[in-house]
């Protein structure tokens, strides 16, 4: 390849990078399941690189490198990332035009190797290396980080062919740039790997590397000292004797810029002095060095680099002597830069001046052995003797420029007088230094009018809160408002009954319930009653079933399945067990009947073992549900015992222990034993553990021992939180706990709390169809509240609502009285407590509540940590109310409020787990092979491996289905010809002679199988478990995505032939482009007549036009006979008006719906209720459905791989698979997703509950408001201090409670500065606008910044005085500010560099107006001064074991004991400003100076503090990356303002 074709070549790849994949760059959470098994790679040149251009890394400063390199990957570590780290061999050549850097990178492969856990790989040559590509294909990794740009043009290229290598393998990409991190996540711009991505470079691809690559050769002879054993000191010693020699070998040819050899030697002798204070010195003192303002020279820094070389080549020496016993925990800290000047720079510009000062005896002593050392190896130099060290006249360092510092006042805190202070701060405000009364800080403070929370702040007029803003619906009572109102009821009832069918029960509460005329009825009377309408009702069942079993029996004969249904809901409705008995024997004898026929007509291999299964199912139901109560005859028996002799199982037919029936051996034998054609053929129909009394509690179904431990726990007013798998019942606790309420009296409340819109309209609507209770006027059943609307809320019984909208009625100083009526409060889906976004809002709620409540989830990871926690809050509310109860201060009607609370409620918090399926979930994997579609079982274990199991064992919902534990046996017996209990564990051995296996008989197996597999492990015989674990594994064939694509209609086909119709499809790009690619498949032959006809001639028309369109059976997979079509016209009715009506219709009247967040509620309800009742079969979908959205089906399939599909949403969304009542067994399909994504998705756990960061300072304000102006202060007080002392951070971590106390009492500190609260903790000035818009903090706090200056009433001048009227360009300008102020969206720098072109939009936000950016920068400097302060103090929390150590090898430094050395006392007397920096970051001379820049916090600050930057509320005037570029705003708000086009933004700004 001729260098013209690689620089077109490169250039095209960088453009494809910069004007394509960086634009569509996310800002992503990266972690969010990598718990146990996940991970990804990790590019080590691209680590090097970020961390080696860190800003407050000064050159030379080594150990301030590894340290910021282990506190990266630290960070990642902590939030339980699984990495691997690949280091090229190719591009160690791009180094050596930097031979510093050179030096490190040698160093840290070495240290990460040698002295962390870290898989590091350094054996491949570049990315289009052949190893390499086996490598992904083995491991396949989530995401590899790379960064966008090297140090040079030359790395910049390497790693952009390493990016588009990567997503060409479908491997996606996140970029170091731009990465950041809070509390529990990391963010970072992850680009996802498109199919379209063909890498150019399929061949010739060494040429161009060779042409990419330097070619830098030397050699060096190495004599290395083994009498040294110290790595300091044989790295100082040889590198030294070699740049000498090097040295001396360029002065030979006459460089006239070189040092003179006299000069190298004095730099040589004062590096060895440096690196023996190294050696001594501990980090402690080194922390205070002299940042001094000189630098290298020129000629001074060529002779570094050379230096530098020459230990790189040391240390790749060091590395292959693998006889040497070194000690490597020194080999981060070989080199000091900045020590090294200082010694300079006191032999050069202070020991002249008179300062002289002594070395030291012991650093004298090893000094001279190095300089001997280096004499000894240099015997072609004459570099003289060890002292003096300096020996030249020239000067070796020269004055730099330096950046006037700011300094730091002295900390001080303006004391503030308020109970809620006190009490929760009170034990540290003592150690704290005040602010006299006189000070100027606290005389220049604002002076605001107090905020009563009752007077809007400018017109004067009545205040409404956040509740008052949002949306009613029908608060108008006219007419049309009243008759929309029972529109709308209706509808609900009706979107309930698809949810539930019809429930409808009246409530009655108690003080209203009639009471009996007598006590003692007649029970004699009405004992016969009883049992002569049992009589009547058994002669009725027995007439229904011999009119039925004719045709049950005509519909058995004809179609198995569809008659044992049939059969099924005959038995399901029948209420007599004598004639349920006689069913079952009739349907026996058919089946078996069937059996006989199948067996004569088809070979031996080819017999339909479904219909034996059918045989065996009514055994299975005749023997366990009547041969306890003496229904089963005699006969019947013998009959049985003839059933199982004919089907081969012989030890079965013993094990009944009745007269035998001569049957020999029979060709109607199944040709497997008892125990295995029952676990393997019939696993999901073998019989659940099911209890038969019912509850008079529970009036639809038998509940199970488990949801009575629930209604127990409602009945008791106790909490609880549940962990149950999806589908499996918890929910029905939720509606008893509503139905108690109810009936009790009408004034409690239960606020049901959902996460999403979605879930609170459903759960309304089963409100709606279950309970039906005559209010008071005035009160209703059920209310909503939302962001977006709201309608009966506060006058409901039954509040349903998100979260957000909860929290702001509880924060409302005036909606206390609604909060005391509130009696439960259920939490639905609580794991959201460990989300992304709004997770601190439900951690507020669990603290703030009084009541009981229930917690419901089927995915939390640390259950019993949940509880600790929870129970821990609610001891405190029980101190609490025992406090109020008694306090003589308070109101007689809050005291009694509070006994009646302690004495009618549980204060006990309890922990409910079931984690069984009731239905069995398979898992398969989906592939074309030739002319047809394969689908391939995908076995749990398969996704295990040896390491997984060694380290977590099985995962805790890893279960097999029946079958999948007889397939594990069979790979066990494989694997190891001679395994000592294969006789054991046979399944005819272990479930020796069981007639009826039931489901707890197979978990035993399992869980035995599960164990000895372990066992193999412990015991050595690992390679035997692997061979396990590989036969299990698919092996489907792999094709390309055009070809996915082409045969998906082709595998919904395939389902729908298999009978595993409903499905969802879930996880695809665009929902509706899936639904379009099935309808096409069809023709339309619909024309509408549009001429005008008489009305006779017209319905003959209709009719005829209605039959001529009818779409054949063959081409839909719409279920006609599951709805009428009245329900359907309803359906569609109100749907109507939707912008896509007529494709949902179309394509719901083929059986298929799209179910996404761009679809209407309305249409996305219309496909809910269509799905729910069967008439839809096939429904595409996003994650819209993971959070509780009732659509159960027969099958899931997740088609396509994608980021946002982890453990959670797998989970979430499997569980839906599998209907109760209607499907034993689920069914997962994996559609184009690669098999180590199906393996880590399996495998991995969902992510534990750990807390957020709980406070801002929006949120201190608002609980200040809360407590200064509520209606009820004692309860107010009680609720602030709830959500400041029991974050679920801090639980059990007493550290972090202190640091939240310090947290909050400078928030407090700069509210009073700012004049929000006064002195006195009591709201002020403009506090009421910054608490409404605390969403959007700290944007809310700045607007009001900029409203006080008067710069919003400058800008907006109209066009002429007295109008109303703005110019296009004032409307533009404030559009700018807001857009910079609200819904801020970062870009990676990169995208600077692009050529793409932007027609219709500007993609890049311009910068704010002069006056505004001025007052932004006066509001981030007093916020970085008012925490750079709050940093200072807090930094005494810090564990200075932990800090004085690196953070991942934990390399100690601290100890060494400060050696006698006066020179090192005065070169390291820098004590002031550094002790709340990490002293390795001293080491560059930073300082406590940094902590008031936001850029630099996370970098300097010390690590065991628990804060990061993101917890300070500033909003950076410019962004820039960790590399310092910068990082531009997009303009898409403004874009949006000015165009007003969606297509256009989406084209250029999406």
């Amino acid at each position: 390849m001729s260098l013209t074709d690689l620089e077109i070549c490169m250039r095209d790849i960088t453009c494809s990078i910069l004007n394509c994949e960086i634009p569509s760059a996310e800002c992503v959470s990266l972690l969010n399941d990598y718990v146990e098994s996940e991970f990804f790679l990790i590019d080590g040149d691209s680590l090097f690189i970020t961390c080696a251009r860190e800003l407050t890394l000064q050159q030379g400063q080594s150990l301030h490198f590894f340290y910021l390199v282990e506190r990266f990957l630290l960070d990642l570590t902590s939030k339980g990332a699984k990495y691997i780290i690949v280091f090229f061999k190719d591009a160690e050549h791009l180094y050596y035009r930097n031979p510093g850097l050179l030096s490190w990178r040698t160093a840290l492969i070495i240290h990460l190797r040698k002295n962390t856990g870290i898989e590091i790989h350094t054996e491949f040559s570049n990315c289009l290396d052949s190893s390499w590509k086996t490598f992904l294909d083995e491991h396949y990794p989530y995401f590899v980080i790379i960064s966008d740009e090297g140090l040079n043009e030359l790395q910049t290229n390497f790693l952009h062919i390493f990016i588009m290598h990567t997503l060409s393998k479908q491997i996606n990409v996140v970029l170091t740039s731009g990465q950041k991190s809070d509390t529990i996540r990391v963010y970072g711009y992850h680009i996802r790997s498109k199919y379209k991505i063909i890498f150019p470079l399929y061949c010739k691809e060494k040429n161009l590397l060779n042409i990419l690559y330097l070619n830098c050769q030397v050699q060096t002879e190495l004599q290395l000292q083994k009498e040294i054993e110290n790595l300091r000191y044989i790295v100082c010693v040889v590198t030294c004797s070699l740049v000498l020699e090097f040295h001396s070998q360029v002065l030979e040819g006459n460089v006239e810029t070189a040092l003179t050899l006299q000069e190298a030697g004095d730099l040589i002798r004062m590096y060895c002095l440096s690196v023996v204070f190294l050696q001594h010195v501990p980090l402690s003192q080194r922390a205070q060095i002299r940042d001094i303002d000189v630098c290298w020279k020129k000629e001074v820094l060529k002779f570094i680099e050379q230096h530098k070389l020459c230990e790189c080549h040391v240390l790749e020496h060091l590395v292959t002597q693998t006889s040497w016993n070194v000690d490597l925990s020194a080999l981060p800290d070989l080199s000091d830069d900045l020590l090294w000047r200082n010694i300079a720079f006191y032999f050069e510009a202070e020991k002249s001046s008179g300062i002289d000062l002594d070395i030291g005896a012991i650093m004298k002593r090893d000094y001279e052995l190095l300089w001997s050392l280096i004499t000894a190896l240099s015997e072609t130099c004459n570099i003289g003797t060890s002292f003096p060290l300096r020996t030249a006249s020239n000067s070796f360092l020269e004055k730099k420029s330096n950046a006037s510092k700011m300094t730091f006042l002295n900390p001080g805190l303006i004391p503030i007088k308020n109970a809620v202070v006190d009490e929760f701060a009170g034990d540290i405000l003592t150690g704290l230094p005040f602010l006299k009364s006189n000070d100027s800080a606290i005389t220049s403070l604002k002076k605001q009018k107090e905020f009563d929370e009752l007077l809007h702040w400018h017109s004067g007029r009545p205040l409404s809160d956040d509740y008052d803003r949002t949306k009613e619906f029908y608060k108008d009572p006219q007419l049309f408002i009243l008759q929309q109102k029972q529109k709308f009821l209706r509808f609900q009832r009706f979107y309930g009954q698809s949810l539930e069918g019809n429930l409808s029960r009246t409530i009655v509460t108690q003080s209203e319930r009639p009471k009996k005329a007598y006590a003692n009825a007649k029970k004699s009377k009405k004992i016969q009653n009883q049992k002569r309408k049992r009589t009547e009702e058994e002669k009725k069942e027995e007439h229904r079933w011999g009119t039925l079993s004719v045709m049950i029996e005509a519909s058995i004969k004809e179609d198995m399945a569809s008659g044992i249904q049939h059969l099924e809901e005959f038995l399901k409705n029948c209420q007599s067990a004598s004639v349920k008995c006689s069913a079952e024997m009739a349907a026996l004898t058919l089946c078996f009947g069937l059996w006989t026929e199948h067996c004569k007509t088809e070979g031996k291999t080819d017999k339909n073992l479904n219909i034996a299964v059918e045989v065996m199912r009514r055994i299975h139901s005749l023997i366990v549900k009547y041969g306890h109560k003496d229904l089963l005859k005699e006969t019947d028996f013998q009959q049985i015992d003839k059933y199982l002799c004919s089907l081969g199982f012989d030890n079965l037919s013993t094990s009944l222990q009745y007269n035998k029936v001569a049957v020999k051996h029979s060709k109607y034998a199944v040709g497997m034993g008892s125990s295995r054609f029952q676990l393997k053929c019939m696993g999901h129909y073998l019989i659940r553990e099911e209890r038969e009394d019912p509850d008079p509690r529970v009036k639809h179904f038998i509940p199970d021992t488990w949801q009575r431990e629930l209604l127990d726990i409602v009945d008791n007013k106790e909490s609880a939180v549940i962990v149950a798998a999806t589908s499996s019942g918890k929910t029905y606790a939720s509606y008893y706990c509503m139905e108690k309420i109810l009936s009790e009296d009408n004034e409690g409340v239960v606020v049901y709390v959902a996460p999403t819109k979605a879930l609170v309209n459903q759960v309304s609507a089963v409100i709606y169809n279950r309970f039906n209770k005559v209010l008071p006027a005035g009160l209703s059943l059920c209310g909503v509240f939302t962001r977006d609307y709201r309608h009966d809320a506060l006058n409901s019984q039954i509040l349903v609502t998100v979260p957000q909208c909860l929290e702001i009625l509880l924060l409302s100083p005036h909606r206390q009285a609604w909060a005391e009526k509130i009696r439960y409060v259920i939490f639905d889906e609580v794991h959201c407590l460990g989300g992304e976004i709004g997770a601190e809002v439900w951690e507020h709620l669990l603290v703030m509540i009084r009541c009981p409540f229930l917690a419901l989830s089927a995915t939390i990871s640390n259950p019993k940590h949940l509880v600790e926690w929870l129970q821990s809050v609610k001891r405190y509310w029980q101190y609490t109310e025992s406090v109020l109860a008694q306090d003589p201060g308070l109101s007689t009607t809050v005291k009694k409020r509070a006994k009646v609370t302690r004495s009618s409620q549980s204060y006990k918090v309890k922990l409910v787990q079931y984690g069984e399926r009731y239905n069995d979930l398979e898992k398969y994997v989906c592939s074309p092979s030739g002319g047809d579609f394969m689908i391939h079982h995908y076995h749990p274990c398969a996704a295990l491996t040896l390491d997984h199991l060694e380290r977590y064992g099985f995962p805790l919902d890893l279960s097999l289905s029946p079958r999948e534990t007889v397939m594990l046996y069979d790979a066990m017996v494989n694997a190891w010809t001679n395994w000592p209990r294969a006789n054991e564990l046979d399944p005819e051995e272990f479930l020796k002679d069981k007639v009826v296996i039931t489901k707890a008989d197979a978990r035993n197996y399992e869980k035995e199988m599960k164990e000895e597999l372990k066992m193999w492990i412990k015991c050595g015989n690992s390679d035997k478990a692997k061979k396990v674990l590989s036969l299990l594994k698919p092996r489907p064939t792999q094709c390309s995505e055009n070809q996915m694509k082409m045969y998906f209609p082709h595998f919904v086909e395939k389902l729908h032939q298999m009978d595993k119709l409903p499905c969802k499809d879930g996880w695809i790009g665009v929902a509706d482009n899936k639904s379009i690619l099935l309808y096409s498949d069809f023709k339309r032959t619909h024309k509408e007549d549009q001429k005008m006809v008489w009305e006779a001639e017209l319905g003959i028309l209709k009719t005829l036009l209605d039959k001529i369109s009818k779409i054949p059976a063959d081409c839909t997979y719409a279920n006609e006979k599951a709805i009428d079509n009245e329900f359907l016209d309803q359906i569609f009715h109100r749907a109507r008006f939707l912008r896509k009506h007529s494709m949902l219709k179309k394509l719901a009247l083929r059986g298929i719906g799209y179910h996404h967040a761009s679809v209407e509620q309305k249409g996305r309800q219309m496909v809910e209720m269509l799905f729910r009742k069967g008439f839809i079969q096939v429904v595409t979908a996003t994650g819209t459905l993971a959070l509780g959205v009732n659509m159960p089906c027969k099958s899931v399939v997740f088609v396509r791989n994608s980021v946002y599909l982890d453990a959670l949403n797998y989970r979430q969304m499997s569980g839906r698979a599998g209907r109760r009542g209607q499907d034993l067994l689920g069914n997962v399909y994996f559609y184009d997703i690669p098999l180590p994504k199906i393996e880590k998705l399996i495998k991995s756990n969902v992510p534990e509950l750990r807390g957020q960061f709980p406070l801002g300072i929006s949120l201190i304000l608002r609980l200040m408001l809360l407590a200064s102006k509520a209606d009820n202060k004692a309860d107010a007080k009680a609720k602030v201090l709830s959500i400041l002392k029991h974050s679920l951070l801090s639980f059990k971590h007493p550290r972090k409670l202190e640091m939240l106390k310090l947290y909050f009492l400078f928030s407090l500190q700069f509210l009073v500065k700012e004049g929000y609260l006064d002195q006195c903790g009591n709201t002020t000035g403009f506090s009421g606008l910054v608490t409404h818009l605390h969403y959007h903090e700290p944007s809310n706090i700045i607007l009001v910044e900029f409203l006080v200056k008067g710069l919003f009433h400058k800008l907006c001048q109209p066009i002429k005085q007295g109008s109303k009227v703005f110019s296009e360009d004032v409307m533009e300008k404030l559009v700018l500010v807001l857009a910079h102020l609200f819904g801020r969206r970062t870009l990676p720098a990169a995208i600077l560099k692009s050529t793409r072109k932007f027609y219709q939009s500007k993609v890049f936000l311009e910068d704010l107006p002069e006056d505004f950016a001025a007052a932004l920068k006066e509001y981030n400097c007093k916020i970085e001064e008012n925490f750079g302060q709050f940093l200072q103090i807090v930094s005494a929390l810090a564990d200075m074991k932990q800090e004085y150590q690196l953070p991942l090898s934990e390399l100690d430094f601290s100890s060494k004991e400060q050696p006698d050395s006066q020179l090192a006392s005065h070169l390291m007397s820098c004590d002031t400003g550094r002790t709340a920096v990490s002293p390795f970051v001293c080491l560059s001379g930073n300082s406590e100076i940094d902590l008031q820049h936001a850029r630099t916090i996370n970098s300097v600050l010390l690590r065991t503090i628990g804060i990061t930057g993101a917890n300070i509320p500033v909003l950076p005037l410019k962004q820039y990356d960790n590399q310092g570029r910068r990082m531009p705003i997009n303009a898409y708000l403004l874009d949006f303002y000015k165009h007003g086009s969606l297509v256009a933004m989406n084209q250029d700004n999406g």
